[in-house]
């Protein structure tokens, strides 16, 4: 796989998530570009799941 398949994975991947959760901004997807941990932080605060939840609804997208 090379760069732009992933970028290109990675851009449809944020399109799913601001589908499925509205409230996330550009901001709160770009965290994840290099801080896994607060991404899934800042994903549980905006929709009130557990991080085990909240990879599970990532794992389905």
């Amino acid at each position: 796989m090379n760069t732009t398949e992933i970028k290109g994975n990675w851009n449809e991947f944020k399109g799913k998530m601001k589908q499925k959760f509205a409230d996330l901004t550009d901001d709160d997807l770009l965290f994840e570009e290099g801080k896994e941990d607060e991404f899934y932080g800042r994903i549980q605060q905006k929709v009130g799941k557990t991080k085990d939840e909240v990879k599970k609804m990532i794992a389905e997208l």
